[in-house]
C-alpha cells in the first residue's frame, strides 16, 4: 500500500514597494550625498592652508603657503579616496604620497633658489639640517629645501590624522585637533617677526565653525529618528539626558571662557617669544673672527693667489671694486672682533636703504675660490643677493660666511649695491651718539696715555668730526712707514710700539694691520665711531692675490653712514719724524719706581671660623624633631657643597679641555688668577701677564713661608713655572694662531700645578673651602 506524497503550500510573493529617493524622503540622492561630504573635508583643507599662509609672513616668497595648501590638499583628498579600504592601509597610501609630494616640493624650493647638486643631495642635506636651519634662519626666509620641508611633512601629517579621525571615525570635532595644533605651531615660530594674524585667524575660527554646522557623517538609509522606535518613556528620558549634557557642555565652555578671556586678553599686547633664541647660530675659528690677523701672514706671501674674480658688464668704474671679507667693530684692547650673529639666509638678502644723497652702483661679480682658506665669503660691500653657495649673514655688520668652509674651486655669482657718500655732505655732517653706537664708541680699558695725548691733540686741532677723521688719517700717512715684514698685532702695546717706538729699533713701521688699527683706535679716543675692514683691493679682474689683502678703517657719520678712509704713506713720499709733530712725556715710571702690588689680608683665621666643638655635648635628650631639622640642614649643606664642587669641576675642565689652543691657554691663565683670589691676593686688572707671573711666584713664596714648607723658587718649581705660562698668554694675545695643542696641555699642567701648591700651602680647613666655593662661577671672565 502506497503512501501519499506530501503537500506544498507556496505563498505567493507580495509586491515590493519603492520607497521614494530625492528629496521628498527615504534614501540621499547623489547630490545630496554630496553637499552632506564636502564641508569637512574643505574645512580641514583651509584650516591647514590658513597654516601655511601664517607662516608664509615671514618667508620672501609665497611658495611655501602653495606648497602647504597643496599638502593639505593632497593630504585629505588621498584620506577620503580611501575611505571604503581597511584603516591600516590608508596611513603608508598617504604616506607613499608624502613621500611624493615631498620630493616634488624640494625640487622647486631647489630650483627657485637655484641650488646646485641633484635631488638626492638636496634631499639628504634638507632631511639633516632642516630644523636647525628653519630656526637660524634670517627673516625674511627665502624658501629652500631645508626651510621648506618642515613645515610640507607637518602640513601632510596633520591632513592624514585630522581626516582620518573626523571622516573615517566621524569625530568632526577631535579631528580638528591636528590644523590646530599646526596653526599654534606656526603662530609660535613666526613670533614677534610678523604682525598679528588677526585675519587668518577669524576666518579659521569660522571655517571650522562652518564644519562643525553642517550636518555629516553616515545617514540612515531609513531617513527616520533613531530613537523614534523607542518606548515613549524611554525616548522622553534620552531626550533629557542629552539636552543635559548639552547644557553641561555650554555651561563648561562659559565658564573656561570666563575664566581664560582675562588671561588671554593680557597677552595680546605682549611680544611674542621668539623660538630663534634657543638654537645657536653659526659660529666660525678665531681666524674667522679676528682676519685682521692674516695680512701680516698674506703680506710675506704677496704672490700666493687666493681668488679669481671676474666682474660682469653694468659696472660705471674701469677700476674694480674693493672685495670686503669681514667687517670688525668690537675692540677689547687685544683684538678686533667681528662679533657677529649669522642667520641662514637663502640667496636674496635682506635690503638695506642707502642714506639719503648716496649714488648707487650694481656690481656683479663671479668669484672662484683658490688658496683662500677659512668661512668668510668675499663679497662687495653691500651684497644684495648670492648664487651658488649657501650663505650665514649678518646684517648688522654685512659680514657674509659659508657655514661649510670655503674649499678650491667654490664659484659663486654676488650681485651687490656699491654706495658712494655725497663729499659735500660728510664736510659738515655729525657723528651719532648714544646706545645705538655704543659698541663702536667703545674704548677697552687701558689705553696708553701717549695714545690718548695723541688723539685729544689732533681732536683739540681739529673741531669737525669730518676734520677730525682726516687729521688722523693724514698723520699715520705722514710719519710712519708701510713693510711687509713688520710682525703681526694690534693689542695696545703693539700699537703704542707702532705709533711712538724708535724708528731704529723697529717702530714706526707696520702693515695695514697696524694703520687701520691705529686710526680706528685714536678715532674712537676723539670721539668717533669707527671700526675695521679686511678685505681685497684688487688692480683689475682675474686673479686676486695675497699682495691685494687691505685692511682700511671707517668713520660712522650721521645722514651719510659709514665712509672708509686710507692712512696709508703715500708712495715715494719719506715719513717725517713723529716728534716734529707729537713730542710725547715719559709714561711710565723706571722699573725700580713701579710700586709693588698690594696684597689684601687674608680671610679670618681659621680659629674664628673652624667647627663649633661643643655641639658635642649635647644629650640624647634632643627632641626627635629638632634632630630632624639639623639632620635635614646638614643634608641640604651636604647637596649644596656637592653641587659647587661638581660645578667648579665642570667649569675647570671645560677651561682646560675645551676649544681652540688658545682659548685653552686662556682657560689656563684665568685658572691661575682664580688660584690668587681664593687665596686672598688678587692680581691688579692693569697689571700685564709677566707682572702677575712675578706677583703669582711671590704670592707662593709667602703663603709656603707661612705654612713652614718649603719655597718654590727656581723655574722647575709651581712657583717659577708660572712665567712659562705668561709666556704661552702672550704669544696667545700677538700671534693667536701660532699655538699648539701641546702648548695648550703644557698650560694645563703649569696651572694645575700652581694651583695645587697654593691649595696645599693653606690651612686644611681652607684646603677643604677652596674646592666649593662659588667665586670662580660668578666672577667676570
Amino acid at each position: 500500500m502506497g503512501r501519499d506524497p506530501p503537500v506544498v503550500t507556496v505563498t505567493p510573493p507580495r509586491p515590493a514597494v519603492e520607497a521614494p529617493a530625492g528629496p521628498t524622503g527615504g534614501a540621499p540622492g547623489p547630490l545630496a550625498r554630496v553637499l552632506r561630504a564636502v564641508p569637512v573635508p574643505l574645512a580641514l583643507i583651509v584650516m591647514i592652508a590658513l597654516a601655511g599662509v601664517v607662516l608664509g609672513r615671514v618667508y620672501a616668497d609665497p611658495l611655501l603657503t602653495r606648497l602647504m595648501a597643496g599638502a593639505a590638499v593632497g593630504s585629505v583628498l588621498v584620506s577620503v579616496a580611501a575611505r571604503r579600504l581597511p584603516s591600516w592601509l590608508v596611513a603608508p597610501l598617504s604616506v607613499a604620497a608624502l613621500a611624493g609630494w615631498a620630493l616634488l616640493s624640494l625640487r622647486l624650493a631647489a630650483g627657485h633658489a637655484a641650488l646646485p647638486g641633484g635631488l638626492g643631495e638636496v634631499a639628504a642635506d634638507a632631511a639633516r639640517n632642516a630644523i636647525p636651519r628653519l630656526l637660524t634662519a634670517m627673516i625674511p626666509v627665502e624658501p629652500a629645501p631645508d626651510t621648506v620641508l618642515v613645515p610640507v611633512v607637518a602640513a601632510w601629517l596633520a591632513g592624514l590624522a585630522a581626516a582620518e579621525v573626523a571622516l573615517r571615525a566621524g569625530r568632526v570635532l577631535l579631528g580638528y585637533l591636528p590644523p590646530v595644533l599646526l596653526y599654534a605651531g606656526a603662530l609660535y615660530v613666526v613670533g614677534p617677526n610678523a604682525g598679528p594674524a588677526v585675519g587668518p585667524t577669524v576666518l579659521f575660527a569660522a571655517v571650522a565653525a562652518v564644519g562643525l554646522a553642517v550636518p555629516g557623517g553616515r545617514a540612515d538609509p531609513a531617513g527616520a529618528d533613531p530613537i523614534a522606535g523607542l518606548a515613549p518613556a524611554v525616548r522622553a528620558a534620552v531626550r533629557l539626558r542629552l539636552l543635559a549634557a548639552s547644557a553641561a557642555g555650554v555651561a563648561v565652555m562659559v565658564a573656561l571662557a570666563a575664566l581664560l578671556a582675562p588671561v588671554v586678553a593680557g597677552q595680546v599686547d605682549d611680544r611674542p617669544v621668539d623660538p630663534r633664541r634657543y638654537v645657536e647660530p653659526p659660529q666660525v675659528e678665531s681666524l674667522d673672527e679676528n682676519p685682521l690677523i692674516r695680512i701680516s701672514g698674506w703680506a710675506l706671501n704677496p704672490d700666493q693667489k687666493l681668488l679669481d674674480v671676474r666682474t660682469e658688464a653694468g659696472a660705471t668704474d674701469a677700476a674694480p671694486p674693493r672685495i670686503r671679507l669681514a667687517v670688525l667693530s668690537d675692540y677689547d684692547g687685544v683684538t678686533w672682533r667681528v662679533g657677529a650673529t649669522y642667520r641662514n639666509a637663502g640667496r636674496i638678502l635682506p635690503a638695506t636703504e642707502p642714506a639719503a644723497g648716496t649714488t648707487t652702483d650694481p656690481v656683479r661679480q663671479e668669484i672662484t675660490v683658490a688658496d683662500l682658506t677659512g668661512r668668510l665669503l668675499p663679497a662687495v660691500p653691500t651684497p644684495h643677493e648670492v648664487t651658488g653657495a649657501r650663505v650665514a649673514y649678518d646684517p648688522a655688520t654685512g659680514t657674509l660666511i659659508r657655514p661649510e668652509g670655503l674649499a678650491p674651486g667654490l664659484r659663486y655669482t654676488v650681485a651687490s649695491v656699491r654706495e658712494r657718500p655725497d663729499m659735500n655732505l660728510i664736510s659738515t655732517a655729525n657723528v651719532p651718539a648714544g646706545d645705538a653706537v655704543a659698541r663702536v664708541l667703545r674704548v677697552a680699558d687701558g689705553a696708553p696715555e701717549q695714545m690718548r695725548r695723541l688723539a685729544t691733540q689732533l681732536a683739540e686741532e681739529n673741531g669737525a668730526p669730518y676734520a677730525r677723521a682726516a687729521a688722523i688719517a693724514d698723520f699715520l700717512a705722514e710719519h710712519y712707514r708701510v713693510t711687509a715684514d713688520a710682525p703681526s698685532g694690534h693689542a695696545y702695546p703693539n700699537l703704542a710700539f707702532f705709533l711712538f717706538g724708535p724708528r731704529n729699533g723697529g717702530g714706526q713701521r707696520g702693515t695695514s694691520e697696524q694703520f687701520a688699527a691705529a686710526f680706528a683706535v685714536l678715532g674712537r679716543l676723539a670721539g668717533l665711531p669707527t671700526r675695521v675692514v679686511v678685505g681685497f683691493e684688487p688692480k683689475a679682474d682675474g686673479p686676486v692675490r695675497a699682495a691685494d689683502a687691505y685692511a682700511w678703517p671707517e668713520v660712522l657719520f650721521e645722514g651719510v653712514g659709514w665712509v672708509p678712509f686710507d692712512p696709508m704713506p703715500r708712495p715715494h713720499e719719506e715719513p717725517r719724524p713723529v716728534e716734529e709733530d707729537f713730542r710725547p712725556k715719559p709714561e711710565d715710571p723706571p722699573p725700580s719706581e713701579v710700586p709693588a702690588p698690594t696684597v689684601e689680608p687674608t680671610a679670618t683665621p681659621p680659629s674664628e671660623a673652624g667647627p663649633d666643638r661643643r655641639g658635642g655635648q649635647a644629650g640624647p635628650g634632643t627632641p626627635v624633631l629638632v634632630g630632624g631639622g639639623v639632620g635635614a640642614l646638614v643634608l641640604l649643606v651636604g647637596v649644596l657643597l656637592l653641587a659647587l664642587a661638581v660645578l667648579r669641576r665642570k667649569l675647570s675642565r671645560g677651561r682646560l679641555g675645551h676649544g681652540d689652543p688658545g682659548r685653552r691657554i686662556a682657560g689656563a691663565w684665568r685658572e691661575l688668577t682664580d688660584a690668587l683670589r681664593l687665596a686672598g691676593h688678587p692680581a691688579g686688572a692693569d697689571l700685564a701677564a709677566a707682572e702677575v707671573a712675578e706677583f703669582a711666584r711671590r704670592t707662593l713664596a709667602e703663603a709656603q713661608a707661612a705654612d713652614g714648607g718649603p719655597v718654590d723658587a727656581t723655574a722647575d718649581q709651581p712657583g717659577g713655572a708660572v712665567d712659562e705660562l705668561a709666556a704661552l698668554l702672550n704669544q696667545v694675545g700677538f700671534a693667536p694662531g701660532s699655538v699648539t695643542t701641546e702648548q695648550a696641555e703644557r698650560a694645563a699642567a703649569l696651572a694645575g700645578e700652581y694651583v695645587s701648591a697654593l691649595r696645599h700651602a693653606r690651612a686644611r680647613w681652607r684646603r677643604l673651602l677652596w674646592r666649593v666655593h662659588p667665586g670662580p662661577l660668578r666672577w667676570r671672565r
